[in-house]
């Protein structure tokens, strides 16, 4: 049997009907919710299931649950509601006058060390554009971009990109940071498998940073030991400063911190050592006017 969906028999009401019922756990108070006759809720509910073509609740004296089908339904329902408050609120800002709206997300290193002037730059030459940038990790910034949360990303090299467009933004060389009075802190380069005899300070899991590093010590039959894990750069240079271990952190975002804390600064001789700061965007669709000029400043 065919149960492929019709758009045109599904509306908002219903879909909102839908998502009240399950989050209070019962039609009645659902259709008062949504200031419904319970009738008209309930005919609403069964002509649904009748168009998807399966149930989507299970209904009992004490209320109702979702079917396995109805799962599905509400977390795609409520992904509907959160796009249609986004082009609301984007409308919002063009009746203020503000031409256009752009969500960036980007990663620790993106945000300390290549965006801070060009996004500076750039609404200085586009006041009307509104730029919403939030810091995420890397791979949850591709996850982002790909189910339309986000316009652009920029992050680290790592993460599976299937489904999106990549460009290379930048570059980024890591280096080992240890304290002066650390057995390493009069070397001026090491390889990393040297740096595996001793403890490290990283970042919380998630990090394409972590990931990274991890990764490259299993290659080398080894594991990171990792004493400490923090979630900033600024706490990571604290605890390498006190001793806590060493830690591998982009040269570029860090340099301040590490002179600052009078930390010393080793480089890597490793290949993957430098890797590259990718800006991405969801592969096979029109970015808006506003996206496409911001996407182009920063590559620029």
């Amino acid at each position: 049997m065919n149960t492929q969906l019709n758009p045109a028999r599904v509306d908002f009401v219903t879909l909102k009907l839908f998502c009240a019922i399950v989050q209070s756990g019962s039609i009645t108070k659902g259709a008062s919710i949504c200031n419904l006759a319970l009738s008209a809720a309930s005919r609403r509910i069964s002509e649904f299931e009748e168009t998807v073509g399966m149930a989507l609740l299970d209904r009992s004296v004490k209320g109702v649950t979702l079917t396995p089908a109805g799962h599905a339904v509400m977390q795609h329902a409520l992904r509907l509601f959160q796009g249609f408050e986004q082009l609301s609120n984007e409308l919002v800002e063009y009746s203020k006058g503000i031409k256009g709206h752009v969500r960036l997300w980007a990663n620790m290193s993106a945000l300390t060390e290549f965006l801070p002037s060009a996004l500076a730059s750039f609404l200085k030459a586009h006041p009307k554009i509104q730029v919403e940038v939030e810091e995420q990790l890397s791979g949850d910034i591709v996850r982002a971009i790909l189910d339309g949360i986000a316009d652009i990303g920029v992050f680290a090299e790592g993460p599976v990109t299937t489904g999106l467009d990549t460009r290379v933004m930048g570059r980024d060389q890591l280096v080992i940071a240890c304290s002066k009075t650390h057995p390493l802190g009069n070397r001026k380069n090491i390889s990393f498998e040297e740096c595996l005899e001793y403890d490290f300070v990283g970042l919380n899991r998630g990090s394409s940073l972590l990931e990274l590093t991890s990764r490259n010590a299993e290659k080398l039959g080894k594991q990171m030991r990792l004493r400490i894990q923090v979630r900033s750069y600024d706490a990571m240079c604290q605890m390498i400063g006190v001793n806590l271990g060493i830690g591998v952190l982009p040269l570029q975002a860090c340099e301040g911190q590490i002179k600052a804390m009078g930390l010393q600064a080793i480089q890597l001789n490793d290949s993957w050592a430098k890797r590259n700061l990718l800006l991405a965007t969801k592969s096979n669709i029109s970015q808006s006017p506003a996206a496409t000029l911001l996407s182009r400043h920063l590559l620029g």
